[in-house]
């Protein structure tokens, strides 16, 4: 039986495990001298390489020294917990990745916790040690007391320490002595983590993850707890809910390097395989035998703790610039993402052309956004929303801890703001030049929290959360009261118009783009809606002398990202999605129904 090692990198986002991952396929020799493969091999989808970051985990096998090493890449944002907390089911050890600076972040406390839960030996990597203000031997202190904290056993806190840089491609035991590649890390990964344990009996897979092919379709993986498997065995699929489904593996593969290759001699248990042919299957559901079936227990998922609207588009422009913009291509779609997206929930409303999504958070929400935009996909989202749990017949919210990075000269703004939101201060700590502020605060405080942050900051802070537990509501947050500027017509945006009502707000939209009436255009200065007109041309008399017109000066309108427009959008207003435009909008469009509504509603 061949020697196996299963191993998933763990990190806080940014500390480099894809460009660990890159130098451990290049050590190998994956690839020929002269083949071009470029940086981040594994964030292979568009929106991961434009963030930076990984948002679905990949599993790649890697051969050395005769050793089978399963490596499999996680993300590092805790809004794709429900990515790391399944693929952890498939190792048998974890690298946790440490910046050589900055240390233990708040999302590395989150995924070690879930690590340690699993009972998976640690191995520590303190990577970026080629940073000229690191402090290695500080971070590996910090590391231990944080595993300590977290209730580590006796052999977990015996764990290996390696020092190097992703970056350059190299990995040694000492900080101070670079070498000049990272087979140090490979000799580590084989001496410390188990191997994979052959257990005998009966077969058993949970289903971890999913790929998909557009020839054969679905394709379940996950790692082999139990017994063999083979090409054209029969099999039974456990439900999640205990119901039992026969049916037959087609085909079954490994992982080797990047790719799969066709497995057509049994399989034993330890190693991580792709099955083909199986129908219907979820995430968490287990393949087991065909006579005597048993079900592992079901993968255990944070719960969500945001929720949005996702409706239909029926504004002006509707059906333009989209591909799909029904009902029945939304709800598909939706009902589409769950299957593979165990942290994201969808029901129905009392509207046929309206969903209410659940997620972890905006980042997590609108990577789905961002996705279907790109598919052709045209839709409209209502305001974030946290979720309001009842616990003992009182109301909770989710509370989040909260670390901000920033120059020592812009703490006393920081705290500040977030004191104003119902964040309460824990602790401030100085890193070099820099003070690291902790918090406890409110979910509901942190939409929209950034730009305010990174505007009182001159754009230094560096700003980090993670969910920690539903605690008793805290009472109202005041926010910015400054209202909208909306359109009154629908036409051309015309730079004289604009240039009149300069002095009324900060606009959204450039000069010479479409508008239609009700959309929201720019931010008023004062608080409370306004109504402007931006179509109106200047009226033209054969009186106009040609030297007496002014020069007419537009700043430049304020450009949001997709996250930052989702945290801005209130609750009388839904954000317009298509494939080439954001607009912001009011749910009703008519002024005078709009005022009609306001005055019902009181």
């Amino acid at each position: 039986m061949q020697n196996i090692r299963n191993i998933a990198i763990i990190a806080h986002v940014d500390h480099g495990k894809t460009t660990l991952v890159d130098r451990m396929l290049h050590q190998v020799k994956l690839f020929r001298e002269n083949e071009d493969v470029g940086d981040l091999i594994l964030d292979s989808n568009d929106l991961e390489r434009e963030r930076g970051i990984t948002i679905l985990s990949k599993n790649v096998s890697v051969r050395y020294k005769g050793v089978k090493i399963n490596i499999i890449d996680t993300p590092g944002h805790s809004d794709f917990g429900g990515e790391v907390e399944r693929v952890l089911n498939m190792a048998d050890g974890v690298i946790l990745l440490v910046d050589a600076f900055e240390g233990p972040m708040p999302q590395t406390r989150f995924v070690l916790q879930k690590a340690i839960d699993l009972g998976l030996k640690p191995l520590v990597v303190i990577n970026k040690v080629d940073k000229p203000n690191c402090r290695p031997d500080e971070v590996y202190e910090s590391v231990f007391d944080l595993m300590f904290n977290l209730g580590a056993s006796e052999n977990q806190l015996d764990f290996p320490v390696i020092y190097g840089s992703s970056k350059q491609g190299w990995m040694s035991d000492d900080w101070q002595k670079p070498t000049d590649n990272v087979s140090y890390l490979l000799d580590q990964i084989i001496e410390h983590i188990p191997p994979a344990v052959f257990k005998a009996g009966t077969p058993q897979m949970q289903i971890t993850s999913m790929d998909y092919s557009s020839y054969v379709g679905r394709i379940a993986v996950g790692k082999l707890q139990r017994g063999t498997i083979k090409m054209g065995m029969p099999i039974s699929l456990v439900k999640r809910d205990g119901t039992v489904v026969k049916q037959k593996i087609k085909e079954l593969y490994l992982f080797e390097g990047l790719g799969k290759e066709k497995c057509k001699v049994e399989v034993n248990a330890g190693d991580i395989v792709a099955i083909m042919g199986i129908e219907d299957f979820e995430i968490g559901d287990t393949v087991a035998d065909i006579e005597e079936p048993e079900g592992l227990p079901a993968i255990k998922i944070d719960e969500p703790t945001m929720s949005m609207v996702f409706t239909i588009n029926n504004s002006p422009f509707f059906g333009k610039e989209g591909k799909y913009v029904t009902s029945r291509h939304l709800r598909d779609r939706l009902y589409h993402e769950i299957e593979k997206n165990l942290a994201l929930r969808v029901e129905e409303t009392n509207s046929a052309d309206a969903y209410q999504v659940f997620g972890r958070g905006i980042l997590h929400l609108s990577i789905l956004v961002e996705t279907m935009r790109r598919e052709g996909y045209e839709f409209q989202l209502g305001q974030p929303k946290v979720i309001i749990k009842e616990i003992d017949g009182k109301k909770h919210e989710p509370i989040e801890s909260l670390t901000v990075l920033v120059p020592e000269d812009f703490s006393g703004k920081v705290i500040d703001i977030i004191t104003l939101r119902k964040g309460e201060f824990l602790n401030m700590e100085p890193k070099n030049d820099r003070m690291m502020l902790e918090f406890k605060m409110p979910s509901r405080g942190i939409i929209g929290l950034r730009n305010s942050i990174l505007t009182a900051t001159e754009g230094e802070a560096i700003i980090a959360h993670r969910f920690e537990s539903f605690e008793p509501w805290k009472g109202e947050i005041k926010t910015r009261n400054n209202g909208a500027l909306i359109s009154m017509e629908t036409g051309v945006a015309v730079p004289f118009a604009i240039f009149k009502l300069i002095d009324r707000g900060k606009f959204y939209i450039n000069t010479n783009v479409e508008v239609y009436s009700g959309q929201v255009i720019g931010e008023n200065s004062r608080a409370g809606d306004l109504v402007v007109n931006v179509n109106k041309t200047k009226k033209l008399s054969n009186m106009r002398a040609s030297g007496s017109d002014d020069k007419v000066l537009i700043p430049p309108p304020i450009k949001f990202s997709l996250e930052e427009y989702m945290e801005i959008i209130r609750n009388d207003e839904y954000l317009e999605i298509t494939p080439r435009s954001l607009r912001l909008r009011k749910i009703i469009l008519n002024e005078i129904d709009r005022k009609r509504m306001t005055k019902n509603d009181k």
